[in-house]
């Protein structure tokens, strides 16, 4: 009986709706009206659209509204929910910091140093208005960058949000220096993770489909940084490289560091005086352009270069230049990534011969187990991404559109050959397990 009238009770709201529709848009203006959006429901990854949550509520509201003849109240609900889902999505504005909190937060330069993301500049790990940071310290070009160009600058940068791309929180300007405030991501840079000074027999990234999840991650980051970050400006990472690119704990997705740096210290202008002496070490050896080497300016192409090279790592697990000791000459040849690629896919002979080949270059610490198609048409992306004509190498949105292509034929490729998980193995003597076979089945 009780049961009954409950059930009763739960029903009514339900008919007073559909009996009765100033009443039921009454209540539904009000009930959104006072609602504030969840926490459960803000996009909180920064691929999310923030769009999505106001979309959706808009959708909703706009039926709901042809339903009941009422559209002004409902698009005004709908309008509210989207600007409050917008809001919450949005990163963060960067900060001018006053030098003298970078002072505190690093103990007077004392503290504690950094060096999960390798750079030519120092760098200390500190917590800095109660956020875990770090501090990058560089150079700054006072020919070419002023504290209002820094400022412009960042106001754009501050303004970019993208999962792959390690957060600038805000810059302090002391002297010929500028300090970058980023964020602290757990992790390790790629470059330790494929060369292991401990242990040279060992990677985490022992996955052909954990390499791919990296080389999707960048791609998609720079591409990012060249066609939409800057808006208006043609932005320059200009730093890329394997120590500049965190794997993440414990998804081993891929972020990259240094993002703004290059523009707001002013090394993707060139000097009115830049001779290429002068600008010659301010990039990587194995991963500088021709013409980077030539004249020390940082372009997108230059940058498409270094990521070419940072494929052809991810594949072989090699650095990008190494000496080998050759017995017959008693010297130690230079050898480079770029070229033992070439010989692995275009060093001539059949389909049978390149594989052959792509085997004895791809990291033995993959256990011979990828795709091999894949791992042939990726290592032609990235040949093509270090042709010495700047003019011939592709531009980041292809790059990225063709990789993600190759991660998708390696996810299916990994959930063709994955073992299943209900096969169990035992070593007990082989009477036995006939024994068992024979009671079982």
């Amino acid at each position: 009986m009780c049961r009954s009238k409950m059930a009763t009770r739960a029903s009514e709201p339900a008919r007073t709706r559909s009996s009765n529709p100033r009443i039921a848009r009454t209540a539904h203006s009000r009930s959104h009206s006072s609602e504030k959006p969840s926490p459960s429901n803000t996009p909180t990854s920064p691929l999310a659209n923030p769009f999505q949550s106001g979309s959706t509520t808009s959708a909703a509201a706009s039926t709901s509204s042809y339903r009941l003849g009422s559209s002004v109240a409902t698009t005004s609900v709908s309008s509210h929910t989207s600007l409050s889902s917008l809001r919450d999505s949005l990163p963060e504005s960067a900060q001018i910091y006053d030098f003298s909190e970078i002072r505190a937060a690093t103990n007077n330069f004392l503290g504690r140093r950094h060096s999960a993301a390798s750079s030519s500049s120092q760098s200390w790990r500190c917590v800095l208005s109660g956020k875990d940071v770090v501090v990058f310290q560089r150079k700054l070009r006072k020919s070419v960058m002023t504290s209002e160009d820094v400022k412009r600058k960042m106001a754009v940068i501050s303004k970019s949000h993208f999962t792959s791309i390690v957060k600038l929180l805000g810059v302090s300007i002391s002297g010929e220096h500028i300090y970058l405030v980023y964020e602290f991501v757990q992790g390790s840079d790629l470059g330790v993770c494929l060369r292991s000074k401990i242990n040279r027999d060992f990677t985490v990234l022992s996955t052909w489909i954990s390499r791919m999840q990296i080389a999707t991650d960048v791609a998609h980051g720079l591409d990012y940084i060249h066609n939409n970050a800057g808006l208006s400006i043609d932005m320059v990472h200009k730093h890329v490289k394997s120590s500049a690119i965190i794997v993440t704990e414990p998804s081993f997705n891929a972020k990259i560091c240094h993002f703004g740096a290059a523009e707001l210290c002013g090394e993707t202008a060139a000097p009115a005086t830049a001779t290429p002496e002068k600008h010659h070490f301010e990039g990587v050896g194995g991963y500088m352009s021709p013409e980077f080497k030539a004249t020390g300016v940082a372009t997108q192409k230059s940058d498409v270069y270094a990521f070419g090279v940072v494929i052809l790592e991810l594949m072989s697990g090699q650095e990008p230049l190494r000496y080998k000791f050759d017995r017959s000459s008693g010297n130690h040849n230079l050898i480079s990534i770029i070229d033992t690629a070439r010989e692995a896919v275009d060093g001539g002979g059949d389909a049978a011969a390149v594989e052959g080949n792509l085997r004895r270059w791809i990291d033995r610490r993959l256990k011979d187990s990828f795709p091999v198609e894949v791992a042939e048409k990726l290592t032609r992306v990235g040949l093509q991404c270090v042709q010495e004509d700047p003019d011939k190498r592709p531009d980041m949105k292809w790059i990225a559109g063709k990789i993600s292509k190759l991660y998708l034929e390696s996810r299916r490729w990994s959930d063709r050959i994955r073992v299943p998980t209900e096969i169990s193995a035992s070593f007990a003597p082989r009477s036995v397990l006939v024994y068992l076979y024979q009671n079982t089945f």
